[in-house]
């Protein structure tokens, strides 16, 4: 038997139409098919009960976009076609932002879809990508981007968030127009950033994380009006809970790392979820009481887990990031 046939034989399960295939290993330790079970040839559709991600597990499948039912985070993971490096999804509306591959300076394929999963619309977007969300009523898609070039980011980069109407095909490139007012003032800087946007129930009232001169605010803001409010410092990330009393997000310690925050949005109260990793991601509710976000591991990828206000965080899928449930 020749060294080219010393592999490991790759285990193949017929499953409700599907098929699971496992880890096989080839004589110097490559990964020749998935490190987790993966079930493909199933339709993926958004069902209001599925978990969504990003597989991050080693195979022919990685980087592709997975579900698992919400209640059974452990299941084989289905996975299609569509690969995204985010995504988000709510009320039969999702988006994919991807990468465009060889672009210089670099572009985002940024895909709307509809509720199973097919194309919708496209646009090539500058910039690589950074957050996505939908607005709870399906309505209206955002992203961030990271864009360099821009002369007033002193850093060198910049991020560029925008949106896009579903139902009226309007497209916002940029929401730097918004108008901001901070203590009581229209706030006008070469400078600002505007990032991770979370949309209120009815597809009007949303918040942002506006940066400038060194400070990040929470922005709370009307679509219609077009115009916004600094309500609070220190807030990155932002994500509104189902029943719009909480605002979950990435609160900036001393050391330059983050750690999850949570904002009482009538009382100003900031809470800590029991989660003392660093959290550099947009905060994903699972329901009014708990949180999905993704942590780095040992591996140098990253892990879902899930947090409760009062409750320890736990690992829910390894191996998988930008989380969204629909």
């Amino acid at each position: 038997m020749t060294r080219r046939l010393l592999v490991t034989a790759i285990g193949v399960l017929a499953l409700v139409g599907g098929a699971i295939t496992y880890v096989a290993r080839a004589r110097d330790g490559a990964a020749a098919e998935n490190a987790v079970p993966v079930v493909t040839g199933q339709p993926m559709r958004l069902d209001g009960r599925t978990l969504y991600f990003r597989n991050l597990a080693a195979g022919p499948d990685s980087g592709k976009l997975a579900a698992v039912p919400a209640g059974d985070p452990g299941a084989a993971r289905r996975v299609g076609e569509l690969h995204c490096d985010r995504f988000a999804a709510a009320h039969g509306t999702a988006i994919c932002l991807r990468l465009k591959a060889n672009s210089l300076p670099a572009l985002t394929e940024m895909i709307v879809l509809d509720a199973g999963l097919r194309e919708r619309h496209r646009e090539t977007l500058p910039g690589t990508p950074s957050r996505a969300r939908v607005s709870p009523d399906g309505r209206i898609v955002n992203w961030t981007m990271f864009v360099t070039g821009d002369s007033y980011a002193a850093s060198g980069f910049s991020t560029r968030t925008g949106l896009y109407e579903v139902d009226t095909g309007r497209l916002v490139k940029t929401i730097e127009e918004l108008a901001v007012f901070v203590g009581g003032k229209r706030y006008f800087a070469s400078d600002v950033n505007f990032w991770g946007v979370t949309f209120g129930a009815d597809g009007n009232r949303f918040y942002v994380t506006m940066a400038s001169k060194g400070k990040t605010y929470l922005i709370e803001a009307d679509y219609r009006a077009y115009r916004g409010t600094a309500i609070a410092e220190n807030v990155e990330c932002p994500s509104l809970s189902p029943d719009g009393r909480r605002i979950a997000y990435k609160q900036k310690n001393p050391d330059g790392t983050w750690r999850l925050a949570v904002l009482d949005l009538a009382t100003r109260q900031i809470t800590h979820p029991a989660e003392s990793r660093p959290v550099d991601d947009q905060p994903v509710w699972q329901n009014n009481t708990t949180l999905l976000y993704p942590v780095r591991n040992a591996a140098d990828t990253l892990d879902v887990w899930s947090v409760g206000l009062t409750t320890p965080a736990r690992l829910l899928i390894p191996q998988a990031t930008t989380p969204s449930l629909s």
